[in-house]
Formats: structure tokens, sequence, C-alpha cells
């Protein structure tokens, strides 16, 4: 079994910043690609964007130049920077984990707002 804690949303003003943290913890596993969704209210979720375990990254149109996904491999957490927060990135962000054997988890969610 895997756990994934998230952390660092909250409030921001538009054209502010947020980092958003996600580490997995367990035993006996190996995580292949990670990642971040996020479901505004009355939507559909959608993936904001993913990183393979070589670092390859992948990203949603929506945050192409405003967002930055890494990860830190050895303490099998990932990171979501971003900048040039709008109103519209208000949202519930999930992040996932993929192991290698096929199975995904996911995080408790961490609320972003972003508004004057």
């Amino acid at each position: 079994q895997v756990q994934l804690v998230e952390s660092g949303g909250g409030l921001v003003q538009p054209g502010g910043s947020l980092r958003l943290s996600c580490a997995a913890s367990g035993s006996g596993f190996t995580i292949n690609a990670m990642g971040w969704y996020r479901q505004a209210p009355g939507k559909q979720r959608e993936l904001v964007a993913r990183i393979t375990s070589g670092g390859s990254t992948d990203y949603a149109d929506s945050g192409k130049g405003r967002f930055t996904i890494s990860r830190d491999n050895a303490k099998n957490t990932v990171f979501l920077q971003m900048n040039s927060l709008k109103p519209e990135d208000t949202a519930v962000y999930y992040c996932y984990a993929d192991t290698r054997w096929g199975a995904r988890y996911w995080g408790q969610g961490t609320q972003v707002t972003v508004s004057s």
C-alpha cells in the first residue's frame, strides 16, 4: 500500500505563486510516473502535469509556461511550482503515483484558490 500526502495549497492573489508537494510513503513499492490532476467545481478532473521516473515531463496546455513539475526520486516526492496563477486555476489539486506493478494511488487533494 502506498500513501500520498499533499501540502502547499492555499489562497493566493492572481499573478501569485504556489508550490505543491506530494510525498509517497509505504513499503515494498517502486514508483514510475507521478503527477497532478485538478478538479474545479462542476467540472471533470483534468491532468495538469506528469513526470516519469527518468524526468520526462508533460503538461496540459493550460499550464504550459506557468507550471513546472519536478520530483525527488530518493524521497518519492513530486512538486508542482505554479506561477502567474489565474482565477481559473482555482481547483482541488490531486497528486498521483503509478507503481511498477500498474497500480495508481491518489492523494487526498489540496485546495488552491486564486482570488483577489
